[in-house]
């Protein structure tokens, strides 16, 4: 018998906050985080697209020694930073008693490309004598699971899911799993990621993916609106804390909510686009709600992986509407990459935070930089301003290059 999994800690690093309550804040308002790329010189480097949501103001120093920070890509940084403030909401104590019963999963689609690059570089430059012993560690993209696990002292399962756009999720959903079959009791889990460098705009460039409306960088991510011209880079890290029900309740923990159904499933058909008409992303909602044992209608909100690419965000609404039916044109479905960027790898993990967010609050972040609806996109994507709605079971979706999808269900915690 599957074991009830609930949340009882969330934390966030994102373009929009350097935290869970002001990102939320800021979805509510409908901030976008986009902007001119600052980590390098867009011109210098020659690219086509000049504009990320990059997080801003970020100080690793209060969490991460200096000689520490020598070993770690950005990326590992902001999934440190993320695991602390969800382990600090959650109050999980790790010690003797359990931490061989507390698994960590918190992967990344890329892992530390700025580093690749730049060591790449001291390689052409200077010979591999020049080349740091940490320059695999501080890389590789499990090392952010490797670094948590070492600092708050989780023994259990310890795990990276690379999954592309759809890692976040992934991880979480494995993480789910592990805790209802019995392999632990408690999660860190989530997805982490920065890859804000020419090499990464260039090969995004390089496939038409990314949005060049240079000059408007805040109204660049648009998804669903007919006007939308490719995703906006972005980075940062979403993390949960997973705990099993029983000893979650045992030690007193805050439950937030309890997360009910993870869907997976593979289009089996292109590299890069998703299957046509969303079979495949359909074949992943239906299974995530039929592990939840809920059926479409009593899904609330969804938060839509809406990437504000031609492809996606046009065969996503025939997923939903070929899995809701009727109930496709009653649900609020919005995408927070409107205003976060496509966050990649931790896209998964932000956005499983704000679905978790709408049942805290009652209230649905809205696809900002809706203006012209295309006659393909017809559901409701709460166009440009937030909402209050009664939102008792909330799904949220991420789909990856290689046709690979993942949904997961969370719904208001019930004793």
């Amino acid at each position: 018998m599957k074991r009830r999994v609930v949340v009882t800690g969330t934390g966030a690093v994102t373009p929009l906050g350097l935290d869970v309550r002001s990102t939320w804040e800021s979805m509510l308002a409908g901030r976008s985080g986009a902007g001119r790329i600052t980590k390098f010189d867009p011109d210098e480097a020659g690219i086509t697209t000049t504009i990320a949501a990059e997080v801003k103001g970020f100080d690793p120093d209060p969490l991460i020694d200096r000689k520490e920070l020598r070993k770690m890509d950005v990326f590992i940084q902001y999934g440190i930073f993320a695991s602390n403030e969800a382990l600090e909401q959650s109050g999980l104590v790790i010690d003797q008693t359990n931490a061989e019963r507390v698994a960590v999963v918190v992967g990344a689609g890329l892992g530390g490309l700025p580093d690749i690059v730049k060591y790449a570089d001291v390689l052409r430059d200077s010979g591999p004598r020049r080349i740091s012993p940490f320059f695999i560690p501080m890389t590789i993209a499990n090392l952010a699971s490797g670094h948590i696990s070492i600092r708050c002292g989780a023994k259990g399962p310890n795990s990276c899911v690379v999954t592309a756009c759809a890692t976040g999720t992934h991880s979480i959903g494995d993480a789910f799993r592990m805790i209802q079959y019995g392999d632990a009791d408690a999660a860190i889990a989530g997805g982490t990621e920065s890859t804000i460098t020419p090499l990464a705009f260039a090969g995004f460039n390089a496939m038409k993916a990314l949005s060049i409306r240079n000059e408007e960088p805040t109204r660049a991510s648009r998804p669903f609106d007919m006007d939308r011209d490719g995703f906006v880079m972005g980075e940062g890290a979403g993390v949960l804390v997973l705990e099993e029900l029983q000893s979650a309740s045992a030690r007193g923990a805050e439950i937030i909510c309890e997360l009910v159904g993870f869907g997976m499933s593979g289009d089996a058909y292109h590299i890069t686009s998703p299957a046509e008409g969303g079979a495949g992303m359909a074949q992943c909602m239906r299974t995530a709600l039929a592990d939840a044992g809920l059926n479409p209608s009593q899904v609330d909100y969804i938060n839509a992986h809406g990437t504000s690419t031609a492809y996606n965000d046009r065969f996503e609404t025939q997923a939903v509407k070929s899995l809701f039916g009727d109930h496709a044109y009653k649900v609020p479905v919005s995408s927070t990459k409107s205003m976060t960027g496509h966050l990649l790898g931790a896209a998964g993990g932000v956005e499983a935070i704000a679905a978790i967010m709408t049942l805290v609050d009652d209230r649905v972040p809205p696809t900002i930089n809706y203006e012209t609806p295309d006659p393909e996109c017809d559901l409701d994507y709460v166009p440009n301003t937030a909402r209050d709605a009664e939102v008792n079971v909330a799904m949220s979706n991420n789909y990856g290059f290689g046709g690979t999808n993942a949904s997961l269900v969370f719904r208001k915690y019930q004793p």
